[in-house]
């Protein structure tokens, strides 16, 4: 918290890897007053996050708002992301105001940045405006450009309440807190709730806006955007979406645009000491109270122990949600290899979703499988194309369209399987384009492949951790990859150790980590070669025994290692 006074850098940003990385990972919302022509107005900002994995709560902050602020940084231009975000505005019949900010920085290209948002957008270069959050230039012409373009919100049909929920949090003092936009009545303390989707019915206990703090106020009316304190203890009764109408004589019909965020990228959570799966269990619920989209469920691994199946919004979410059960309740975590979920299709016609390899049902029972698509977009420097449509054609994306938004500046667009985006595709695509490249994706339809299950054997046991469902022609080179890693990794026995790769039962690669062996022979000194034969038979004879009834027990280090290098 901050003394009175004191200024706070990024004061919107609350959680520290927010401030450290730059990005917006939660919606928030402040209210200000600014006078314009001796008129007092009232402006309800909204700070969304601009990252694809949260783009349903984008969508619902633009449903409480009337206008955008489009910005875009001077130094990069037009992102995917922006453009992803300029549709969603566009599409929520918003009024969108085109701004370029940081244009004080010495690299800054305001004038080709212009360029791509007239490509972009259709508006005219006079209606962009310039300005600089850091000097405060072109910062009085914005907010009077807000005020002169966007218009008022509109009053409802009639005087009962609708209150659109865009986005929610768990306060352990107050219980749940809702951000609402107030489309029609009066939200009042003290009055009785309902919100319709989720059938939960409550009292308001106080109503308020955000400002340099939470500033309580008797009423929310027509229009206003602030939060709610209701008696509601369980995030998930207060759902991103819904709509808060009056317990008694409230409408039926919530707003339109409901729909349940739904999880995309899967990955096993587990602590690496098992004897923290408890710290690890209270820390997921209270990670939950305060992140709605994230799911959680118990699961088992016969390497791993016990630990949790985890569901994300995406592959920045999940490592959004790692950290901050690191930092935040200080766990030492082991990650699997993140999956997608597959739609399985067996022999009698029954339709199934998988969502980890180990759930794979037998090959000999499967029909098909189908994997999800993606529709993507990339936005990359021209001198970077070759190297990003080298990628995208090792991902198996398929080629849909090309254009030039600026001089130097190309959009491409692909399909794409997601679970060849959610590990490493962002880290070569900024790697390949020199840092250059941004990306913007939508989820889309199931298609069929030839997806089979990998299985990894150690010493003939099957190793459910080191499982992964991939295409059939690249099954021996990804199996290859892990067996080799794998020789690295594991220390070697008082006996030959085999490491193989099957497909359904069949096995396609096979590594062998050799024996540790004694020197028998040292104390022997000159004679005749039987005496050493004999000892060496006697030697052989016993790892033969020893690899009979010997097993191989994983150290934890070898998973850690194994799944750091996959993720």
């Amino acid at each position: 918290m901050t003394k009175q006074g004191e200024t706070l850098p990024q004061f919107l940003d609350k959680m520290d890897i927010e401030r450290e990385r730059g990005i917006t990972i939660k919606a928030q919302t402040v209210r200000m007053y600014y006078t314009h022509e001796g008129i007092e107005y009232q402006l309800n900002l909204v700070d969304t996050p601009g990252h694809v994995d949260f783009s349903y709560e984008v969508s619902r902050s633009l449903a409480a708002c009337e206008g955008a602020i489009l910005l875009v940084d001077a130094t990069q231009g037009v992102e995917a992301q922006t453009i992803g975000n300029f549709n969603l505005a566009c599409e929520s019949g918003l009024e969108v105001i085109p701004v370029i900010n940081k244009i004080d920085l010495p690299t800054a290209m305001p004038e080709e940045t212009m360029r791509e948002i007239v490509e972009l957008t259709g508006a005219n270069p006079e209606d962009v405006l310039l300005c600089s959050a850091k000097t405060g230039e072109g910062v009085k012409e914005l907010l009077e450009a807000a005020i002169q373009r966007i218009p008022s919100p509109p009053r409802g049909e009639d005087d009962r309440l609708r209150a659109l929920v865009f986005d929610s949090s768990y306060d352990s003092y107050k219980g749940v807190v809702g951000l609402v936009k107030v489309s029609s009545g009066t939200l009042t303390s003290g009055m009785e709730i309902e919100l319709i989707q989720a059938g939960v019915s409550s009292q308001i206990e106080r109503v308020g806006y955000y400002a340099d703090v939470m500033r309580e106020v008797d009423n929310l009316s027509v229009g206003e955007i602030g939060f709610v304190v209701t008696r509601i203890k369980d995030v998930s009764r207060v759902p991103v979406g819904d709509t808060i109408t009056s317990a008694q004589g409230g409408v039926p019909e919530p707003l339109p645009g409901y729909k349940e965020p739904k999880a995309v990228v899967f990955a096993g959570i587990y602590p690496v000491d098992s004897s923290d799966y408890e710290r690890l269990r209270d820390s997921l619920a209270k990670l939950r109270l305060n992140d709605s989209a994230f799911t959680y469920a118990p699961e088992t691994s016969q390497a791993l122990g016990f630990g949790f199946r985890c569901g994300f919004l995406g592959s920045l979410h999940l490592e959004v949600v790692r950290e901050r059960l690191e930092r935040e309740y200080n766990l030492n975590l082991l990650i699997t290899s993140p999956s997608v979920d597959y739609r399985i299709t067996d022999k009698d016609g029954r339709v199934s979703h998988v969502d980890s390899p180990a759930k794979m049902p037998p090959a000999n029972l499967i029909s098909k499988i189908e994997e999800p698509y993606v529709s993507l977009i990339i936005i990359t420097r021209d001198e970077a194309v070759g190297n990003v449509m080298e990628i995208c054609k090792e991902r198996r994306c398929v080629f849909k369209d090309m254009r030039y938004l600026s001089s130097n500046r190309v959009k491409l667009a692909y399909e794409m399987p997601l679970s060849e985006m959610i590990i490493g595709f962002y880290d070569q695509l900024k790697s390949r384009s020199r840092g250059y490249a941004s990306l913007d994706y939508e989820v889309g339809d199931y298609r069929e492949n030839p997806l089979v299950k990998l299985e990894i054997l150690v010493q003939g046991e099957v190793v459910d951790a080191f499982s992964a469902i991939v295409m059939r022609d690249e099954a021996y080179r990804y199996g290859r990859q892990m067996l080799e890693k794998l020789r690295k990794i594991l220390p070697r026995q008082l006996f030959e150790v085999s490491l193989q790769a099957a497909v359904g039962g069949r096995i396609i690669a096979r590594e062998t980590i050799p024996a540790l062996k004694k020197d028998v022979t040292a104390k022997c000194y000159g004679g005749d070669i039987t005496r050493k034969r004999k000892l060496w038979e006697k030697q052989k004879a016993g790892k033969k025994r020893m690899k009979r009834v010997g097993k191989v027990d994983i150290p934890e280090e070898a998973f850690v290692q194994m799944m750091r290098s996959k993720y």
